[in-house]
C-alpha cells in the first residue's frame, strides 16, 4: 500500500471516529440536556475569569458570531447563563453562567467522562497513553519525537 493510500485510509478513520465520538458524546449528553455544542460554548464561558463577549466566545470557539448568539439563545432560555450589560461600555453585552449554569458543568464533567470511558474501553494503559501522544502530535501540528 503506498503512502498516500495509508493516508486515505488514516483519514477515513479518522473522520469515523469523529463521528463515533460525537454520537457517544450525543448520547452521554443527552440526558444532562444540552447539546455538544452548548456544551463547548458553556466551557468556554467557565473559563473567562469575567463573563465574556460574544465576539470574545466566537473568537475562541472559531466560529461566526451569529452561531454563538443562536447557542447563548438556547442556553439562556434552559436558564444556564444570562447576558448582561458591560459596566463601561453599554453597546456590550457579556455572557455570565448562573448556577444553574454551574450545576450543569458539574453534570457534564461526569457526562463527559462516561464518553471518554465509552470510547477508551478497548484500550490498555500503554495504549491510551501512546493515543495521546500522538493526538498531542496532531492538534499542535508537531511531529512526535522517537527515542
Amino acid at each position: 500500500m503506498s503512502t498516500t493510500d495509508a493516508d486515505g485510509v488514516l483519514a477515513e478513520q479518522l473522520l469515523r471516529l469523529t463521528r463515533r465520538l460525537h454520537r457517544i458524546q450525543k448520547q452521554h449528553l443527552e440526558p444532562v440536556g444540552i447539546t455538544p455544542a452548548q456544551s463547548r460554548l458553556l466551557r468556554t464561558v467557565a473559563h473567562y475569569d469575567s463573563p465574556p463577549r460574544m465576539a470574545d466566545l466566537a473568537a475562541r470557539l472559531e466560529v461566526v458570531p451569529r452561531a454563538v448568539t443562536t447557542l447563548v439563545d438556547g442556553l439562556e432560555e434552559s436558564g444556564n447563563v444570562r447576558r448582561v450589560p458591560d459596566p463601561t461600555n453599554r453597546r456590550v453585552v457579556r455572557i455570565e453562567l448562573t448556577d444553574a449554569g454551574r450545576a450543569t458543568l458539574r453534570s457534564l464533567r461526569g457526562a463527559r467522562r462516561g464518553a471518554a470511558e465509552e470510547i477508551l474501553a478497548p484500550l490498555t494503559t500503554d495504549q491510551r497513553e501512546v493515543l495521546g501522544g500522538l493526538l498531542s502530535a496532531l492538534v499542535d501540528g508537531v511531529p512526535e519525537r522517537v527515542c
